[in-house]
């Protein structure tokens, strides 16, 4: 499968309606076919299971390359896999180079989620996402946050994920100024994932930074405390 051909298949199943109300909704200036979500979804499954790694690799890049809103999102799902062997940095340095492109969040989300699997398999790329968390590309601080959320899921951590937890929990305090809606979203969203499972981390951010945070991110981060 090659980039070009993959293009066509989406092109083909696409609806020039919902197009249009997709490019409405997600207000940024790209192109969008109307492609049905299960329909991607489907494309995407045949092709991980139909195309060698060195080739899921060279299919995003040309995917993600033509800049069209479904092209993109099949990109990272092409690479959204818990498991990838070799797994020899060519699939997160892939991602990566996707991060300060990021425009909209229904991209930045789906690519955030592959990243997340790269990290759990190698929590040593942490190093590149702290570096993340000063750029001056708000999708880039903001999904420092939204690939570190693995970190919020464990009950029973070990030692170096309480680390990155409360390394994490740093990034969000430092972010904590900023006042644009989608770190303030990013924050609520992290610490209400994970007062599902560490309250009292929660209740201590919530205690020291929760009157500086925008009131409904203060809201939405306790929104699930027990």
């Amino acid at each position: 499968m090659i980039p070009q051909d993959a293009l066509g298949l989406l092109q083909a199943a696409g609806d020039p309606t919902k197009a249009a109300d997709m490019a409405r909704y997600h207000k940024i200036d790209r192109p969008y076919l109307g492609v049905p979500n299960p329909v991607l979804d489907g494309f995407v499954a045949d092709w991980r299971n139909t195309v060698d790694l060195d080739g899921r690799l060279v299919l995003a890049a040309g995917l993600w390359d033509s800049n069209i809103h479904e092209a993109r999102i099949a990109a990272a799902k092409l690479l959204t896999q818990a498991r990838i062997r070799p797994d020899d940095r060519a699939a997160w340095d892939l991602i990566t180079s996707w991060v300060p492109q990021f425009d909209a969040w229904d991209i930045a989300d789906t690519v955030s989620i592959a990243g997340q699997k790269r990290l759990v398999a190698d929590p040593d790329r942490l190093e590149t996402v702290a570096d993340w968390t000063t750029s001056d590309h708000m999708w880039t601080r903001r999904a420092a946050l939204v690939m570190t959320l693995p970190w919020t899921k464990q009950n029973h951590p070990k030692a170096a994920d309480l680390a990155i937890r409360d390394r994490v929990l740093g990034w969000a305090a430092a972010y904590v100024p900023d006042r644009d809606w989608f770190i303030q979203k990013a924050i609520a969203w992290w610490l209400r994932e994970l007062s599902k499972h560490d309250p009292e981390r929660v209740r201590a951010f919530l205690a020291t930074y929760g009157d500086q945070m925008k009131p409904f991110a203060a809201k939405e981060a306790a929104r699930k405390l027990p």
